[in-house]
């Protein structure tokens, strides 16, 4: 029996193919998951390579499970995932220790690849950028709180900051056939929470169906038994539709929850970035569905010190968080990506700077978080329970998107809830990122 373990970098996308990768390995009888490094055969190492700090950790963590081999049982280290997808040569080249590599396009590839390297073979290989999700494909749930459903893989936006078309490809769309039994399959697993990705889900559909086919997968989606939660990731904003927002306003189980990625909000810069739409655009956007949904909660993400950014331009972003006071929100310093458009581009902000206005943009954005969460005091919210410690139940509400949003503390006292059951809680206190809440409602639904 040969004894392996995944570690997972980067963002749910990867998730989702570890997870893969886990269902192809799990369907044969030779292979155990096991979750102890120390005492794993294999070690698999899904990396991430979209900016320069995900590169850093995905070489730091590759590194340590070289270690593994030399104290431990380990004795093979496989690296997949977008750092190797996009630097296979170069990382065989400076890490010659590692066993076998694999790609984003290929991972399917990963049992065989893993007996090759056991036998003490250099194996592996990159294929072109693109890979066929379906609902044939094994898969192993991690948990039975919610479940990513990855929509379509890659990317024809060509925004000029970004090196997603070189490592997953062109957008590639599966069918809402296929969608949904994917979506039937998780809810036969227990699992309430769906939760849609891709690189741009409002994209989803433009290659097979000749326009966005979010909203009629979002319908049809509604129809699988089980699932309670619809939530939606990455959509960028200038693609929204009014059909979109008018499914999301009708069905009950869609969120009432939108992530918005903006990245800026001046239009010298988001020229250069090649997004589409300027302030105003934006703007007439983010009202238009607070009008249709007004009790939506809006998630976006922000660029600090991109090339040319002047202070003016910062003032503008600036201005503009605090005027349209998102309900959650994160941002990113600008990383210089190979191969992308950016790269060329003058005026390069000094990293301090960057790191400053980043701060800054934070430091705006707390003090609007609170404000938020201190509305929801007194407040009933439907919640999900996620995990339970000593003292807490973990939870998580209709606008919460997990890992990156607002988390409710529940204190065990005499409730007996199940992970993974939704119920109603009282929001009794309110802080920056964070809300105590008391279950008044045990049905679940």
């Amino acid at each position: 029996m040969i004894k392996y373990s995944i570690m997972t970098l980067g963002c749910p996308k990867n998730e989702v193919d570890s997870q893969h990768m886990q269902g192809f390995l799990s369907s044969e009888s030779d292979f155990e998951y096991i979750n102890d490094f120390e005492k794993a055969e294999v070690i698999i190492i899904n990396t991430c390579g979209f900016i320069q700090d995900a590169k850093e950790e995905s070489i730091d963590t590759i590194l340590t499970a070289l270690e593994y081999k030399k104290a431990h049982n380990c004795r093979s280290v496989v690296v997949t995932g977008c750092l190797t997808q996009r630097y296979s040569e170069e990382l065989q080249a400076e890490i010659p220790e590692i066993d076998a590599v694999l790609g984003t396009s290929n991972f399917d590839k990963i049992a065989e690849v893993v007996k090759e390297s056991l036998a003490g073979q250099k194996t592996g290989g990159i294929a072109a950028a693109g890979f066929d999700y379906s609902a044939s494909l094994p898969r192993e749930l991690d948990n039975n709180v919610f479940a990513y459903l990855k929509i379509a893989e890659g990317c024809n936006n060509n925004c000029s900051y970004c090196s997603i078309p070189q490592i997953r490809g062109g957008i590639k769309s599966r069918t809402i056939a296929d969608i949904k039994r994917e979506a039937e399959k998780i809810a036969e697993s227990g699992i309430k929470e769906l939760i849609l990705i891709a690189q741009d889900t409002t994209q989803y559909g433009v290659d097979i169906y000749g326009r966005s086919a979010l909203a009629p997968l979002l319908r049809k989606l509604t129809e699988v038994e089980g699932i309670e939660w619809i939530r939606i990731l990455y959509s960028y904003p200038e693609f929204i539709t009014d059909e979109m927002i008018e499914v999301i306003a009708e069905e009950d189980k869609i969120c009432n929850y939108l992530d918005l990625p903006i990245q800026h909000s001046a239009i010298k810069i988001r020229k250069l970035m090649n997004r589409k739409g300027d302030r105003t655009d934006i703007a007439n956007i983010i009202n238009m569905i607070r009008n249709k949904i007004p009790d939506v909660k809006l998630r976006t993400s922000l660029i600090s010190g991109f090339p040319g950014e002047s202070e003016a331009d910062f003032e503008d972003l600036k201005e503009f968080i605090k005027e349209f006071k998102f309900d959650r929100l994160g941002v990113f310093e600008f990383s210089l990506e190979e191969d992308t458009a950016a790269v060329n581009l003058p005026n390069r902000i000094s990293p301090q700077l960057k790191k400053e206005r980043k701060e800054e943009l934070l430091k705006i954005q707390q003090e609007i978080s609170l404000e938020k969460n201190r509305e929801l005091l007194e407040k009933e919210l439907e919640v999900i329970i996620e995990a339970k410690n000593e003292d807490y139940y973990l939870a998580r509400s209709r606008f919460d998107a997990p890992e990156i949003d607002n988390q409710i503390y529940i204190p065990i006292e005499n409730n007996e809830l199940e992970i993974g059951n939704i119920y109603y809680a009282l929001i009794t206190e309110a802080y920056h990122y964070e809300l105590e809440g008391e279950i008044k409602d045990e049905s679940t639904k």
